[in-house]
């Protein structure tokens, strides 16, 4: 007997013990039950740190408050980075690739020793970064550019947590193979289970850049090697620092699906078509990672062109066809329930006080409105000239990792704590309004920052009036009236984002018991829950006039800024 075949079988041979779900008729792996909520409670943790984090650098940037001073600034921006677009989103992804897994292919969980191994891991090398960048001595910001050095901490902490998600994601791929052999779903994988690949796929991908860039530094860091060369570092960096949000976006669009499956009873339109976008975005979505790039001098103008036209068209069509499908699925699913008046009646009766609803599909409009179509302005090579490096950017990316996958990770969570922690949500009438209170303060804080960044402001200068600067220079009166909308509507996503940590703590550690026999849920589900979550299967043919009307909306804006932005570039052509 192999080594391999031992390991096996010693896997097999555990006790694995089942529950069945009251609500959806799912069996729960116990042991992927109990490392969900590790996760899960660990990112919760970690996204509260971070948006403390955030709440005192947009207090800083708004210019009436300016509440920091410079080194208080740059430390609690270098924090709020590694907390919020690392810790908190991929401890939540391995619990999504858990759930996706373990629970919807009603499938145990492979080696969750390792499992929980990974969890240590990533556990440890999170605090460990955190007490580097407390220290005060690894304020590098998150793109950690040479030659500003941390400490060496800072860069093993970053190392542990990328080993301990790799071992995550190896026990997600080792799960299915389980789940195939033992036979214990019919057919295809289901398509959330097919999103959740991609986002595992795209994260390998991720974690290899960052080990081939991070290795290095940290040897850097204690003098083994004598010199990180700047540009070869921001290269091989993006292939880490903006895949990983990648990894977000396969996440996020897989959990779209599912809260539409499991609260009304939503199927893909075309499972074929839904997975053809997955797989696009495997082949060309981490190529985005070079609009970072393109007004570096030292990269050819071929990878520029080549990265930011034909890649990444085929990147942009993946999201444009989830934006299509997945309000496609919900609205034949509407009005497959009797919603058939007009071409809005399906959404008008949408169950919006369902927080999972409300903020998946605010994480939807939001996302493809603000954070898709700046995202293709920006990796267009000769209009990212005007943006970047500007307040354009993290503008850009609170529309993404913000508005769009926070929101919708926080939506999920409704549907998490009483599924997985089989606890009754407290507080239910402020779960209600939270997916609103923090979709819209993250909206207008993309919105007014992309608005400071198109009148000039920088990216990372902590004082808007640019008092000490050696050379002074005076912005607008726009430029301040958007820095300070910007410190009102993050108070607003502040007060969505405590609310979230509070009703989610005390739901976990002080909700009642859900009762197996009597199962209560403030925020129903579709009876048919599991067979539309965990099933290949697709709506067929149907007529959606709202989906295609609010289609054709998002094209007309689309083309409208588009045009603006060439029209903005066009005023600088006679700059000689």
């Amino acid at each position: 007997m192999t080594t391999i075949e031992a390991a096996g079988r010693a896997v097999a041979a555990r006790n694995v013990e089942f529950r069945t779900c009251p609500f959806t008729g799912l069996k729960v792996d116990l042991a992927a039950q109990r490392l969900i909520y590790a996760n899960a409670v660990a990112a919760v943790i970690f996204l509260a740190v971070g948006g403390l984090f955030g709440f005192l650098v947009a207090l800083t940037r708004w210019p009436a408050v300016h509440l920091l001073p410079a080194e208080w600034f740059y430390l609690v921006l270098t924090g709020h980075g590694a907390n919020v677009l690392l810790f908190w989103i991929i401890f939540f992804e391995i619990a999504v690739l858990y759930f996706a897994s373990a629970v919807l292919l009603n499938s145990r969980l492979a080696a969750p020793k390792f499992a929980w191994l990974g969890f240590i891991l990533m556990v440890v090398g999170a605090v460990m970064t955190n007490v580097a960048v407390f220290q005060g001595d690894s304020t590098v910001m998150f793109t950690s550019y040479p030659p500003m050095k941390a400490a060496w901490h800072f860069y093993l902490g970053l190392i542990l947590f990328a080993v301990g998600a790799l071992v995550g994601c190896a026990i997600f791929f080792a799960t299915l193979v389980i789940a195939k052999d033992e036979g214990t779903y019919q057919g295809s994988i289901p398509l959330v289970t097919f999103g959740a690949l991609t986002a595992a796929i795209i994260a390998v991908f991720t974690i290899a850049a960052g080990a081939i860039i991070l290795v290095p530094t940290f040897l850097w860091s204690v003098g083994l090697i004598s010199h990180i060369d700047p540009l070869m570092y921001k290269v091989v960096w993006w292939a880490m620092g903006h895949s990983s949000q990648q990894i977000n976006v396969s996440a996020h669009v897989a959990i779209w699906y599912a809260i539409a499956a499991i609260v009304i009873g939503a199927q893909p339109l075309s499972e074929k078509v839904s997975r053809t976008a997955f797989f696009l975005y495997i082949l060309f979505l981490q190529l985005a990672s070079a609009h970072h790039l393109l007004v570096e001098p030292g990269i050819s103008s071929e990878w520029k062109i080549f990265n930011t036209s034909y890649a990444m068209y085929l990147a942009v069509l993946g999201s444009m066809i989830h934006g299509l499908t997945v309000p496609g699925a919900i609205e034949a699913a509407q009005r497959r329930n009797g919603f058939t008046k007009g071409a809005f009646e399906w959404l008008r009766k949408a169950p919006w006080g369902n927080p999972a609803f409300s903020g998946m599909f605010l994480s939807l409009v939001m996302f493809g409105f603000i954070g898709g179509i700046s995202g293709v302005v920006l990796g267009t090579e000769q209009i990212n000239i005007l943006m970047h490096n500007t307040i354009y950017v993290p503008g850009h990316f609170h529309g993404t990792v913000v508005a769009g996958t926070t929101l919708a990770f926080m939506a999920v969570t409704y549907l998490v704590v009483p599924l997985i922690f089989q606890r009754q949500i407290v507080f239910p009438g402020l779960a209600k309004i939270q997916p609103y209170l923090f979709g819209i303060g993250a909206a207008g804080i993309s919105l007014f920052m992309m608005g400071a960044g198109t009148l000039g402001v920088p990216r990372r200068h902590w004082d808007l009036t640019l008092a000490e600067a050696p050379i002074p220079y005076e912005f607008s009166a726009g430029a301040f009236l958007m820095m300070g909308l910007n410190g009102l509507f993050a108070t607003l996503a502040a007060l969505g984002g405590i609310i979230y940590v509070v009703v989610v703590v005390a739901s976990v550690f002080f909700g009642k018991k859900v009762d197996s026999t009597k199962p209560v849920w403030q925020f129903p589900v579709t009876s048919t829950a599991a067979a539309n979550v965990g099933k290949y299967g697709s709506h067929g043919t149907v007529k959606l006039p709202g989906t295609i009307i609010l289609v054709a909306v998002f094209f007309v804006a689309f083309m409208l800024y588009y045009y603006v932005n060439w029209k903005y570039l066009s005023a600088v052509w006679p700059l000689r």
